[in-house]
């Protein structure tokens, strides 16, 4: 396996319980809802969040892909318990295809086009770290937007939110 890749994977194995507080949060009466025309629904976005990894874990096993060939409207999630399903098992197809990557295969270029452009070419791994670490990260902190728009407790990602503090002094603890 290559070294990148066992990172990537200790990476999104670390990150998975951010996602899944986050994931757990989504209101299943609101994924309809959405902050504005031309942002996704609640259920559209909560469900690219859930599958992201494994999604661009199946796009790594091309050499690349044409653009114009995509439909890139989202699915919208069913429920709160799928949304949780879809994020172990993309999460664990995200892994399972990391750990298979060989040196050569980590590091061959990925080419992403439409059409006749070239949009870029990156090394396979380039493409996990961008699209199913940072692109996830990205949308994730949207979700948590969408909940604070919607007056739900945002969960702790990183730290504390407006609604959480894993810092402060739980009742009965000195201070």
């Amino acid at each position: 396996m290559h070294p990148a890749a066992e990172a990537l994977i200790a990476e999104l194995q670390a990150e998975a319980p951010a996602t899944r507080r986050v994931l757990e949060r989504v209101p299943g009466d609101h994924l309809d809802w959405r902050p504005h025309p031309k942002s996704m629904s609640l259920g559209q976005l909560a469900q690219h969040v859930a599958s992201l990894p494994g999604n661009i874990s199946q796009m790594a096993s091309f050499d690349g892909l044409d653009a114009a060939t995509l439909d890139f409207e989202q699915t919208p999630a069913d429920s709160c318990q799928a949304l949780l399903a879809t994020h172990e098992a993309s999460l664990a197809q995200a892994c399972d295809y990391l750990a298979s990557l060989s040196d050569e295969s980590a590091t061959e270029p990925w080419r992403l086009s439409h059409g006749d452009r070239e949009v870029f070419t990156l090394p396979r791994i380039g493409l996990l770290r961008t699209l199913a670490c940072n692109h996830l990260y990205h949308h994730r902190g949207q979700l948590t937007v969408y909940l604070r728009l919607l007056d739900v407790p945002v969960p702790v990602v990183y730290g504390r939110s407006a609604d959480e503090n894993p810092f402060a002094a739980t009742a009965g603890a000195e201070a």
